[in-house]
């Protein structure tokens, strides 16, 4: 017998500005969702030409971005280069450190897409750090529900179908999903993980009987952890398809500590990050008089 995950809360991720003139939906790492490990902030991220996230550090933790329209490049002091277009994903390891940039293609002119960062557990916090891409024509799916679901398999399992491999350290699993007028989904997770749904586009109603809630676009859905499935489906007389990703993860029994773009797990370790990067040790080696060609692009 499965049991339906309850809603805890449902919010309205706010536009905000972030980086040099992107503007995001930040729904994790808000006062709305903190301590939600493993993840640590989650932005809907909209950038432009001549906008951006020129070069900045990182120490202990994953991030994984997800393009839903666009491209965007990315650059970092180890030399590593490339850009991802829509439907790609890219995981980054920080690891010990890293300093890169990630700029919109100048051949796109709207760049949109989802970033998450999770927390890397304590053991791993000073690996080596290290990218993984995922392109579009990798990512397996399924159709249920007569074809009214669409499920891209980006991370984990869904109806008999798993994803290509593991690309994060930490346990998570991404499902994109889009449900037709009239179609549903029992969608099962790992038990005990932490989950939260995205709404992209249209109004998904989540939750079965009394618990059930219609939630709109730019919404988070957190739900409680006790349960085995995620339940979901899109009125028939709906004007749209309901669009949305389901994230799962691994809760990590640590202490987060962030400052920024360091994520460790004591306020000394913050503080000796800070020191690394500013004199350029402890794997901000290469950061000297390192600065990126894409970030070049900024327009003041």
């Amino acid at each position: 017998m499965t049991i339906p995950r309850a809603i805890r809360k449902a919010f309205l991720a706010v536009e905000q500005s972030e980086g040099a003139g992107a503007r995001v939906r930040r729904s994790i790492g808000t006062p709305q969702l903190r301590n939600f490990s493993p993840f640590l902030m989650l932005d809907h991220f909209n950038i432009k030409p001549g906008a951006g996230f020129p070069d900045h550090p990182h120490r202990g933790q994953e991030t994984i971005t997800y393009l839903l329209e666009g491209a965007v490049d990315h650059e970092d002091f180890a030399g590593n280069k490339g850009t991802i277009h829509s439907g790609d994903l890219q995981f980054m390891t920080a690891g010990r450190g890293i300093v890169h940039a990630e700029m919109p293609n100048q051949n796109a002119n709207a760049n949109i897409g989802l970033q998450l960062w999770v927390d890397l557990p304590q053991k791993l916090k000073m690996c080596e750090p290290r990218y993984r891409d995922l392109m579009a024509k990798e990512i397996p799916h399924v159709d249920i529900d007569n074809d009214k679901v669409h499920v891209k398999v980006i991370s984990g399992q869904s109806h008999g179908i798993d994803s290509v491999k593991d690309l994060a350290y930490t346990p998570v699993w991404i499902l994109d999903i889009e449900i037709k007028p009239g179609g549903k989904i029992t969608q099962e997770l790992p038990e005990n993980w932490n989950a939260f749904a995205y709404t992209l586009a249209g109004s998904t109603a989540f939750g079965t009987g009394e618990d059930k809630t219609v939630v709109g676009q730019y919404h988070n859905v957190v739900f409680e952890q006790k349960g085995d499935v995620v339940n979901a489906e899109v009125d028939e007389n709906a004007k749209e398809n309901g669009h949305f990703v389901l994230v799962a993860g691994l809760p990590l029994d640590q202490k987060v500590v962030q400052y920024g773009p360091f994520v460790l797990t004591t306020q000394n370790e913050v503080r000796q990050a800070m020191i690394d990067y500013q004199t350029f040790s402890n794997g901000f080696e290469r950061a000297r008089d390192w600065e990126s060609e894409i970030g070049k692009t900024m327009r003041f």
